[in-house]
């Protein structure tokens, strides 16, 4: 069996609808293909389920108007985490120093809930390493293959033609369009006005 980029992407979205079925409130993933091969080290996890449920938390934090990080989203306070346990994230008891309450795993309770999707995002993930471990010329790895980081990198705002935006790295749009789900057009990095006038 082999899976490419879209149908991972697709994976992606089906896990993130189903937290939404428990959290309504949870704004749609504009562009899931964004999380294919970048890992965070602000989020200290490669991508998984746990890592969509800690994307899931900056998406509330969003929709409720929550600053829930500082230090350029590396530090995740007290306010992320209250959401954190929301969603059935568990966590350490102190803060780690320079990433404070990034580090956070599923409760069993959490397991037990999303066991079925855990389970089918875990399957198209080991299919899709398989699939991308020997097709070198059309695979999309993401920052951290690139350059052997951590999938760090400066994130700019892209935009669709509809008003929705998603923070990329820009190499990472250079590569393939990423796609809206909500008009189907590309997200594009929208050019500064007066850039480039002395």
């Amino acid at each position: 069996m082999s899976t490419t980029p879209p149908v991972l992407a697709a994976e992606l979205a089906q896990a993130w609808a189903d937290i939404q079925r428990h959290h309504t409130e949870l704004p749609d993933l504009a562009a899931p293909e964004s999380l294919i091969g970048e890992s965070s080290s602000a989020c200290g996890h490669e991508l998984s389920f746990e890592r969509l449920l800690h994307e899931a938390v900056h998406g509330i934090a969003a929709a409720r108007g929550v600053r829930d990080t500082s230090r350029a989203g590396r530090y995740h306070n007290r306010r992320f985490l209250a959401i954190a346990e929301e969603l059935g994230l568990d966590h350490p008891e102190e803060p780690h120093p320079s990433s404070g309450f990034s580090l956070v795993t599923l409760t069993l309770e959490a397991k037990r809930r999303y066991r079925p999707t855990i389970e089918r995002l875990q399957r198209a993930l080991k299919a899709h390493t398989a699939a991308t471990a020997t097709d070198t010329a059309r695979s999309f790895r993401g920052p951290a293959a690139r350059h052997g980081s951590s999938g760090g990198g400066v994130r700019v705002k892209a935009v669709c033609d509809c008003g929705r935006n998603v923070r990329v790295v820009p190499s990472v749009l250079a590569q393939a369009p990423i796609m809206c789900g909500g008009c189907g057009k590309p997200f594009r990095i929208p050019e500064v006005v007066g850039a480039g006038v002395s």
